[in-house]
């Protein structure tokens, strides 16, 4: 199951899973770019470990980076009840 995280001001969505077995959660990142149609990235936390990223500078990627790991703590607590609108009672 995936659950809708953030949208920015640009479109990037964020977007993560519930937790697996093993305590990992896949943070995946989509940004609409005009010549690569998008560009993503995914993270696996709680190690933060970057894979399949494609389109970022390395300056938007190290922006990215920050945002997860702000937003951590977060992320691995919604997994584990249903994401954002169900761990906020919406």
């Amino acid at each position: 199951m995936t659950y809708h995280f953030m949208t920015l001001n640009d479109g990037t969505e964020i977007v993560h899973s519930e937790m697996l077995d093993d305590g990992r959660v896949k943070v995946s990142i989509e940004t609409p770019d005009e010549k690569l149609c998008f560009k993503r990235a995914a993270c696996w936390l709680p190690k933060q470990e970057w894979t399949d990223i494609y389109g970022y500078t390395e300056e938007e990627l190290n922006y990215l980076k920050e945002l997860v790991d702000s937003e951590k703590h977060l992320i691995l607590e919604f997994s584990k009840t249903g994401g954002f609108d169900n761990a906020s009672g919406f």
